[in-house]
C-alpha cells in the first residue's frame, strides 16, 4: 500500500505562471514520516520547544509565526505558540515531553529562525484571498508570508511578490490560477479550507441597548415591525453600527431579522433592504457571526452577531430604524467601528508544513463548482482540513459537494500547533471499554450524547475546559471525538481515555474517520469511507458513532441511513450501533441489521430539557422499554448542566452509557 502522505517532488530551476516568477528550491518536496497507516502526517517528535505567547498580536504577525512554525517544524518540531489568553493551549505542553524554552517576545524568534527560510512571499493586504495563496507558496517555498513592512523590518528576502497580481473582485480568478499554477507542486493527500481573514472585535467599544426578548420564543411569534430611535448616535463617530445578537445564547434561537429601513427626521431614506440580497451588502458591516435563512432573513445564534452600519446625510438630527425581527433579540448600538478585519492565522502551520493548497471557495454557485473541481482532482478519502464559509449553510453545502466527491472534511480551522501535537509519542488504547451492565425492564432508557467531537479543535479546547469540570462522572455520558486525532492529536485522545471516568465513554464524531454524509457518498468509494472508519475506530477502541446523513428535500430534517450505507458500516467497522442525527428522535430503524437510533435534541438547560423528554414519552403506555438517545449542546452545556438533569430525571427515566444502551436495544429487538 503506497503510503497517503507521499508528496509529489517540486524541481526545476524556475516557474514563469502567470506573469509570477518564482525561484526554486532544488529539493524533495516531502513531509512527515513514513508510515503508510497514516491519514494526517506527522512531521516527528518535538525534543526542544521555543514557546512564545501570540494571544496579543495582531493577525499579520500571528500570520507571520505560523507560517514560520510550519517552514520550521516540518523538518523537526520546535516552534509552539500560546493562541488563548485563557492558556487553554498550554495545558497539553507538559504532554509533548519537550523542554521548553520561554521568549517573552515571539517576534524575537523570527530572526532566530530566519536563515531556514529562504525569506518571504508577500501577500496583497488590498486582496484577502492572497493570504490563502501566500501560505500555498509559503509550504511550497520554504518561505513565510508576510506585509512588504514585515519583510523590510525583519530582513526577510522577496521570494515572491503577491501585491497587484489578484483583483480583489475575483476571487474565482485567484483561486483558478493557483489551481493551474501552485496545486500540480501541492500534496495531493490533504487539502487546507481556511478562512484568509477574520473579524476581531475592537476594544473599547461602548453599546447602548435597544431592545432585548426576555422570553424564549423559537416559533416568530413574537415577530413585528419594531421602530428605534438611532438619533443619539447621529452626533458622533463615523457612522451608526446596528448589532443583533442571541438574548438567550443557550439553545440556538437567536435574533432573525427579514428587513431593514432607516429614515431621517425629513423623512429621507437612508437604507431600505431585504436580508440576503445585494442591496443588504452595502450596510452589512459585518456578517460572519451570522447566516441567511430560507425565509430572506439573516440570524445569529448563540455566541454569533452581525452589524449593520448607516452613514446619516450631513445635518440629520434624527435617525429612526425599522426592523422586521423576531426570535430571542437583543439590540445594541453605537457610533465606532466595532470589530477590525485581518488576516486569519490558524492551522496554517499544518498546512505549511504539509504543502497543503489552502483555499476558501463558499459551497455554492462558481465558486462550488470551483470547489467540486478541486475535490475532483485527488483521491477518494482524500482529508479536506479546515472549514467552509456561510455558517450553517457552508456547513451542509460544503459537506454534501465533498461527500459527493468521497472527501471526508476535518473541522481544523482553529486547531494550534498540529506540527508539534502530531508528533506527540502517546498510548492510545484499542481496548473496547468494558460494558456496563444493565437489566432489561420497561423504562426509558436515555443515552445523553455530547456532539462536536468531529471538530478537533473542539477536542482541543472546548472539550478540554468542559472535560476538567469536577461534575464529569456523575452522570453516564457518550463523548463525541475524533478518531483521526490518533494521527493529529494522540496525546490530546489518549489524555482522553486515561482520565475517563465509568460514566464516560468516548465514540466517534460524525461520521467515523472525518466528517461526511454518508449517504451522499459514490457507491464506488463508500466501502473507502467506512473501511478507513473501521481501521481508526479499531486503532481507538471504539465501537459507536454519531453520524449525519443529507437534509431531505424540504430542508427541515436529514434522510435515514439507507441499506447500502449500513451494509458498508457492519461490512468494514466493529460498530455495534449508529446514533444519527435527527433531533425529533423518532427514527429507530435496523437497516442490515444494524440499530440505528435517531437522536432527540430538547432546548434549553436541564428544566427545559426534563420538559423535553416527558412531552417526548407521553404516548408511551409503559408495556414495553423505550429508547431515547438525548443529544447536548457541547456548547452550552457542562458536566454540572448534566448532573443537574439527572437529578431531575426520576422513574421511569434510567441513564444508561451508550454501549449499554445499544446492548439493550438490540436485546429488546430479539425478544419481541
Amino acid at each position: 500500500m503506497v503510503s497517503r502522505r507521499t508528496l509529489l517532488q517540486a524541481g526545476g530551476a524556475a516557474l514563469a505562471a502567470g506573469g509570477l516568477r518564482i525561484s526554486l528550491p532544488h529539493q524533495a518536496d516531502a513531509a512527515g514520516t513514513g508510515d503508510a497507516a497514516r491519514l494526517l502526517p506527522s512531521f516527528g517528535r518535538a525534543t526542544r520547544l521555543d514557546v512564545a505567547d501570540v494571544s496579543s498580536l495582531g493577525g499579520n504577525d500571528q500570520l507571520l509565526l505560523t507560517t514560520l512554525q510550519g517552514v520550521v517544524n516540518r523538518s523537526r518540531p520546535r516552534l509552539y505558540f500560546n493562541f488563548d489568553r485563557s492558556d487553554v493551549d498550554l495545558r497539553w505542553l507538559p504532554d509533548t515531553g519537550a523542554s521548553v524554552t520561554r521568549h517573552d517576545r515571539a517576534l524575537d524568534l523570527v530572526a532566530r529562525y530566519r536563515s531556514e527560510t529562504r525569506g518571504a512571499i508577500l501577500y496583497d493586504p488590498g486582496v484577502p484571498d492572497s493570504v490563502n495563496v501566500a501560505t500555498t507558496l509559503a509550504g511550497l517555498e520554504n518561505a513565510v508570508a508576510a506585509t512588504a513592512e514585515q519583510a523590510g523590518e525583519y530582513r526577510l528576502k522577496t521570494v515572491a511578490d503577491l501585491r497587484g497580481r489578484f483583483d480583489p473582485d475575483d476571487v474565482l480568478a485567484t483561486y483558478r490560477w493557483q489551481l493551474e499554477h501552485l496545486f500540480p507542486r501541492c500534496t495531493r493527500t490533504l487539502l487546507a479550507g481556511l478562512p484568509p481573514t477574520r473579524t476581531v472585535r475592537a476594544d473599547g467599544v461602548h453599546w447602548r441597548e435597544i431592545a432585548r426578548e426576555t422570553e424564549r420564543v423559537r416559533d416568530a411569534s413574537n415577530r413585528r415591525v419594531h421602530t428605534f430611535d438611532l438619533s443619539p448616535e447621529v452626533s458622533g463617530g463615523d457612522g451608526v453600527y446596528l448589532r443583533f445578537q442571541d438574548s438567550l445564547g443557550d439553545d440556538g434561537w437567536g435574533a432573525s431579522v427579514s428587513s431593514v429601513v432607516v429614515r431621517t427626521d425629513g423623512g429621507q431614506v437612508v437604507a431600505s433592504f431585504t436580508a440576503g440580497t445585494a442591496a443588504e451588502a452595502p450596510y452589512l458591516f459585518d456578517g460572519s457571526g451570522s447566516s441567511v435563512g430560507d425565509n430572506s432573513n439573516r440570524f445569529c445564534d448563540g455566541d454569533g452577531h452581525f452589524v449593520y452600519r448607516f452613514t446619516p446625510p450631513a445635518g440629520t438630527r434624527q435617525l429612526h430604524v425599522e426592523v422586521d425581527m423576531w426570535n430571542q433579540y437583543l439590540v445594541s448600538a453605537t457610533t465606532t467601528a466595532p470589530t477590525r478585519v485581518e488576516p486569519f492565522p490558524y492551522f496554517r502551520d499544518y498546512a505549511v508544513a504539509s504543502r497543503a493548497m489552502v483555499f476558501w471557495l463558499p459551497p455554492s454557485g462558481g465558486t462550488g463548482e470551483l470547489l467540486d473541481e478541486i475535490f475532483g482532482r485527488v483521491a477518494p478519502t482524500t482529508p479536506y482540513a479546515g472549514w467552509f464559509s456561510d455558517d450553517v449553510a457552508g456547513e451542509c453545502g460544503g459537506v454534501d459537494r465533498a461527500s459527493q466527491h468521497g472527501i471526508e472534511v476535518v473541522p481544523a480551522d482553529f486547531y494550534m500547533n498540529g506540527t508539534v501535537h502530531a508528533g506527540v509519542p502517546a498510548r492510545i488504547s484499542d481496548k473496547v471499554p468494558p460494558r456496563q451492565k444493565a437489566r432489561l425492564r420497561n423504562r426509558v432508557y436515555l443515552t445523553l450524547t455530547v456532539g462536536e467531537g468531529d471538530n478537533i479543535q473542539y477536542c482541543q479546547r472546548r472539550m478540554r475546559n468542559i472535560w476538567d469540570d469536577p461534575a464529569r462522572g456523575r452522570v453516564p455520558v457518550n463523548w463525541t471525538v475524533s478518531p483521526l486525532l490518533a494521527d493529529i492529536g494522540p496525546a490530546l485522545l489518549a489524555y482522553y481515555q486515561n482520565t475517563a471516568t465509568d460514566n464516560d465513554l468516548l465514540i466517534a464524531g460524525p461520521s467515523g474517520a472525518g466528517y461526511t454524509y454518508p449517504g451522499s457518498w459514490p457507491e464506488s468509494s463508500l466501502d473507502a469511507y467506512t473501511a478507513l472508519t473501521g481501521r481508526f475506530l479499531r486503532r481507538t477502541g471504539m465501537d459507536l458513532v454519531y453520524a449525519y446523513n443529507p437534509r431531505n428535500a424540504q430542508g427541515d430534517g436529514w434522510i435515514p441511513f439507507e441499506e447500502r450505507v449500513v451494509r458498508s458500516y457492519r461490512d468494514n467497522t466493529p460498530l455495534r450501533g449508529i446514533i444519527q442525527s435527527w433531533e425529533t428522535g423518532d427514527l429507530q430503524i435496523r437497516p442490515a441489521g444494524m440499530p440505528v437510533i435517531g437522536n432527540f435534541f430538547p432546548q434549553g438547560k436541564a428544566a427545559e430539557y426534563r420538559d423535553g423528554l416527558l412531552k417526548h414519552i407521553e404516548s408511551w403506555d409503559g408495556t414495553g422499554p423505550l429508547f431515547v438517545a438525548g443529544a447536548v449542546n457541547a456548547w452550552s452545556w457542562t458536566p454540572s448542566d448534566i448532573a443537574e438533569l439527572g437529578k431531575l430525571l426520576a422513574d421511569p427515566f434510567e441513564i444508561v452509557r451508550g454501549d449499554t444502551f445499544f446492548d439493550l436495544v438490540n436485546r429488546a429487538a430479539r425478544s419481541s
